[in-house]
């Protein structure tokens, strides 16, 4: 356990825009800084620095938090690793509190799967230096042009040829058979063995953005294997190969300074690149290349360039990757290397500068790209060359920023002669087909969730049950709830904006306390006292409210409240208090914008407006309910039913005659 006083140095040390930097490329706004999230799929920066708050937050996905909370966030630790993230970063010495057993067994299963994989990594390194793997393993790596600083610096390594080698020596070193099993290190067969997953082979470490070892990549070097050439670790809590590239943690600061990654296939390519001197370059090793894969590049430029073999195969993955590039908003060019060589190959035969030389003389756009690959053999072939240009149009489609869609249209005009408003006709018919297909989609996942069925596996629901309909009763339950927990956010966000600010009301008013601010109820105080005996129904709503009521009591100012709630363990308290700091009461805000009253003004007229909103949804929200069991009730219970209705349609006539809406 870290002290106290250890932790709110910690905090009080680790600066937002130092700890986010560390994984985001963050470019300067004014005060502030702006990035591509790197939790959600964007195309333009809604993700913001702050650093003379302490905070981020996302304004598409809604994320943010301190600090810690970022580290927690993005790298999966919990509240306590995260705070010894930061603590080995400003160089903090830590000195915990002796553990409980529990906390103790905790904190080692949480690491456990990172340390043996972490002792996977230091076994195949030093078996590399050994008899047998240098025999085979070292001396293959020199026969690629590796030289022995690379092969240190990228921790290649050599799995012995023993089925057992890892397991034995992982057991004698005291790490649980069950978690050689979870990392995918070895595998457990039905007769209950258990045996090592990488033997005989090369070995490739893999590492996460902030460089721990996460998996592998192994290769056989028996020229008669008739299995896998490679064997990639199989996902596991801490790999998902989908999400991950090789190089990653090494190519990251040179790709956000030359705002620019070369994209390649395989551990080599990396390699024999990252020697010569481009060190910009990553690949997408062990999966074809994913949308997470580019999303993690995007994190750190905006501009990618393929760079796959020129044969058939090289083409077609770069005709894929072409697309899915574009449509996460990044700039893609295409490098094909003259047909035989890879990236590993041509960097061994050439000088740095002539590769550089090569690859600025040959990056081509995706038109110059396509329209040469599809159009070939097309002169005598109207229809052919109309469905290449076709696919050309489809492709630019698939270009969310408006203006460089245009530019791309009137550059495939300018190529194939055709006149731009039949390319932007197309297009605009491949668009609203996608969105089509999108909104369809997102409606089914909706029916879904709402008739109870997990997202995680719709793709295995039936088909008839995407079709069988929602109970309405269940769908207006849930709208009425949706409406009312917007009432609530509303409260909340004055509380987490304006809490301590005394209601400054006018003697005339039915609110009024007095004169004195020590007469005065808080924003807070007047919200509790107006809620009465109510609670939020949303449940994260009730526990920033029951945490802010916490700190309140207890005499924190304002700030500390927030930042409390901010730095603390609990996610989703941060991400609810960064954002109701960050967008409060957009509807309030505009109209004190627009009538430049002041803040004391605002908060008298505004605060009482958003209970008494509040107070209706509720009432609308129970007559809901009511109205659900009038349709099952007995004659006698209907009785009883229709007077509650009545009293509460009687409350909610004069909560909208107090709001303006209707007439007395």
């Amino acid at each position: 356990m870290i002290p106290q006083d250890t932790v709110n140095r910690i905090l009080e040390t680790a600066r937002i825009e130092e700890v986010v930097g560390d994984f985001v490329s963050l470019k300067r706004r004014g005060a502030d800084f702006v990035a591509c999230c790197p939790f959600h799929n964007e195309k333009t920066p809604s993700f913001h620095v702050h650093p003379s708050k302490g905070f981020y937050y996302c304004f598409g996905c809604h994320k943010g938090g301190s600090a810690v909370g970022f580290v927690m966030d993005y790298e999966h630790l919990s509240y306590v690793e995260a705070l010894k993230y930061l603590a080995r970063k400003y160089n903090i010495e830590v000195v915990e509190k002796e553990e409980t057993a529990e906390e103790v067994a905790a904190r080692q299963k949480n690491e456990s799967l990172l340390l043996v994989t972490e002792f996977a990594q230091d076994l195949f390194v030093k078996s590399l230096q050994e008899r047998e793997g240098k025999a085979i393993g070292l001396q293959y790596f020199h026969s690629r042009g590796l030289e022995d600083a690379t092969i240190e610096k990228y921790g290649l390594g050599w799995a012995p040829q023993s089925r057992v080698a890892l397991r034995d020596a992982a057991a004698k070193a005291g790490y649980k058979e069950e978690y050689l099993v979870e990392t995918g290190l070895c595998s457990k067969y039905d007769d209950g063995t258990v045996k090592d997953r990488f033997f005989d082979r090369v070995t490739f470490p893999i590492h996460s953005v902030s460089g721990r070892v996460i998996g592998f990549g192994a290769r056989t070097l028996k020229t008669d294997f008739k299995g896998a050439k490679y064997v990639n670790s199989s996902d596991s809590p801490i790999y998902h190969k989908e999400q991950t590239l090789y190089g990653i943690w090494f190519a990251k600061n040179e790709i956000a300074k030359a705002d620019k990654c070369y994209l390649v296939e395989g551990y080599l390519d990396v390699l024999s690149m990252h020697q010569l001197g481009i060190t910009n370059v990553v690949a997408s090793s062990g999966t074809a290349l994913t949308d997470n894969q580019i999303r993690l590049i995007r994190r750190f430029t905006q501009n990618v360039t393929i760079m796959y073999d020129g044969d058939s195969a090289g083409i077609h993955a770069a005709m894929r990757g072409i697309g899915m590039c574009l449509r996460q908003g990044l700039n893609v060019r295409i490098v094909l290397l003259p047909d035989g060589d890879d990236p590993d190959s041509y960097s061994r035969k050439h000088t740095l500068e002539e590769v550089r030389a090569f690859l600025a003389e040959n990056e081509q756009d995706f038109i110059t790209f396509k329209s040469g690959y599809l159009l070939q053999g097309t002169d005598n072939d109207p229809l052919r060359r109309a469905d290449a240009i076709n696919e050309i149009a489809d492709t630019i489609a698939d270009i969310p920023d408006a203006v460089k869609r245009s530019t791309f249209v009137t550059a495939c005009s300018n190529r194939f002669g055709i006149d731009t408003q039949i390319l932007f006709d197309r297009i605009k018919r491949t668009m609203a087909k996608a969105r089509e297909e999108e909104l369809k989609e997102a409606e089914r996942a909706r029916r879904r969730v709402e008739a109870g069925l997990p997202p995680e596996i719709q793709d295995e629901a039936p088909a008839a049950a995407e079709d069988s309909p929602v109970p309405a009763a269940s769908l207006e339950q849930m709208e009425n709830d949706r409406v009312v927990g917007k009432a609530e956010r509303d409260l909340l966000g004055f509380i987490l904006t304006y809490g301590t600010y005394p209601m400054k009301f006018e003697s005339d008013s039915e609110f009024y306390q007095g004169d004195s601010e020590d007469e005065m109820q808080s924003v807070f105080d007047f919200i509790t006292a107006s809620l009465g005996e109510s609670s939020f129904s949303n449940s994260v709503y009730k526990k920033v409210y029951d945490a802010y009521g916490n700190l309140y009591y207890e005499g924190y100012s304002q700030e500390a409240m927030v930042k409390t709630l901010m730095d603390g363990p609990d996610r989703e308290a941060a991400f609810v208090a960064s954002q109701l700091c960050t967008s409060p009461y957009e509807l309030t805000v505009k109209n004190f914008k627009d009538s430049l009253m002041s803040v004391e003004s605002w908060l008298v007229k505004f605060v009482p407006r958003a209970i008494l909103v509040y107070q209706g949804k509720r009432i609308e929200s129970m007559l809901g309910g009511l109205s659900r069991e009038l349709e099952s009730a007995s004659a006698e219970e209907q009785i009883e039913i229709m007077k509650k209705m009545t009293t509460l349609q009687r409350a909610s006539q004069n909560i909208k005659v107090k709001l303006g809406r209707e007439k007395e």
